[in-house]
């Protein structure tokens, strides 16, 4: 197994779909914030936009982490 299949079978990846229904965002919405440079990351699969779970986590945490309380 080379090193991008034992990555891949490691990492949980998520559609552009999934990860825009977590963050409560239209597809559109999260296209554009890849566009400006605001979303998790996420890299071209197959031709399919793929965000690792731990990284769309890390994104959430840290949208908590610099919240005001």
């Amino acid at each position: 197994m080379n090193q991008l299949m034992a990555a891949a079978a490691v990492a949980k990846l998520l559609t552009l779909d999934e990860v825009a229904q977590m963050l409560r965002k239209t597809p559109a919405s999260l296209r554009w914030m890849i566009h400006v440079g605001t979303a998790p990351a996420s890299a071209l699969i197959g031709n399919r936009r793929m965000f690792r779970e731990s990284d769309v986590e890390a994104y959430i945490n840290a949208a908590f982490d610099g919240a005001a309380r």
